[in-house]
């Protein structure tokens, strides 16, 4: 029985944390079926952006440089990851994970120099910019 009791108040906080969210989602929820609004017209019903009416469809098709931009953008968003977490151990892994993290870099910047080559950089047009 004392190994009952030890092990309830062992977990007792995340149990009323537990609680606690729940309770709180709970309120919100209630609290906004409470005090929301409840108009209708015409202009609810519209899709509103910024202050801006929406214009065509929201079907359009996008450009694949849109794409290429969000890859390149977690590729390099990723290599921020591992170079902080290379950061925080530098004096743990020593010359080894200096080579290492330089070894990565000198890829990365390959890659990056070869997106630069093939044009994956280029935002502008063609036509643009005095080019």
């Amino acid at each position: 029985m004392d190994r009952n009791i030890a092990l309830i108040a062992e977990y007792w906080g995340v149990g009323f944390f537990i609680f606690a969210v729940i309770a709180l989602c709970m309120f919100m929820l209630g609290a906004s079926m409470l005090l929301g609004g409840r108009s209708q017209g015409r202009s609810k019903t519209i899709p509103f952006e910024g202050g801006i009416l929406g214009a065509g469809s929201a079907r359009q098709p996008f450009s694949i440089k849109f794409y290429l931009v969000a890859m390149l953008f977690v590729i390099f968003d990723i290599e921020a990851v591992f170079l902080f977490a290379w950061a925080i151990s530098v004096r743990e892994v020593g010359w080894t994970g200096f080579v290492g993290a330089s070894i990565f870099i000198l890829i990365l910047l390959a890659g990056l120099v070869y997106d630069s080559r093939v044009g994956a950089l280029d935002w502008a047009p063609a036509g643009r910019g005095g080019k």
